[in-house]
């Protein structure tokens, strides 16, 4: 038996009954928090924070990803010194049918309409 106590850093994260609409949409409104969700969604699996290149600071970082996690798009573990990222589609699609496929899809429109670079 090991005298250290096992060291858990959970997060909280809302269940999937508490997830609100507006939240879900006030989190996609920004601009590095739906490049956050393309990534993970083009990824399909999870990321680590560190796989993200945004250009913004790491404090600004740390920030959209709560954000995103505090309104249910996104869930975070930490595994080892890690924190991983990944796309709570399953709860999404849901509760919101079609949300999450259309903004992705509108988004990617978007992109190609301005003449914008895709997302890493």
């Amino acid at each position: 038996m090991s005298d250290q106590a096992p060291t858990t850093r959970a997060l909280a994260h809302p269940e999937s009954a508490e997830i609100r609409l507006e939240g879900v949409l006030h989190a996609l409104s920004d601009p590095m928090r739906l490049s956050i969700v393309r990534e993970l969604a083009g990824a399909g699996s999870e990321l680590s924070c560190s796989e993200f290149v945004l250009p913004v600071t790491k404090s600004t970082t740390t920030h959209h990803f709560r954000v995103l996690r505090e309104c249910g798009v996104v869930r975070q573990i930490y595994r080892g010194t890690a924190k991983m990222n990944g796309l709570r589609r399953g709860d999404l699609d849901a509760l919101f049918p079609g949300l999450l496929d259309s903004v992705l899809a509108a988004a990617t429109a978007e992109e190609a309409r301005l003449g914008l670079p895709a997302p890493a």
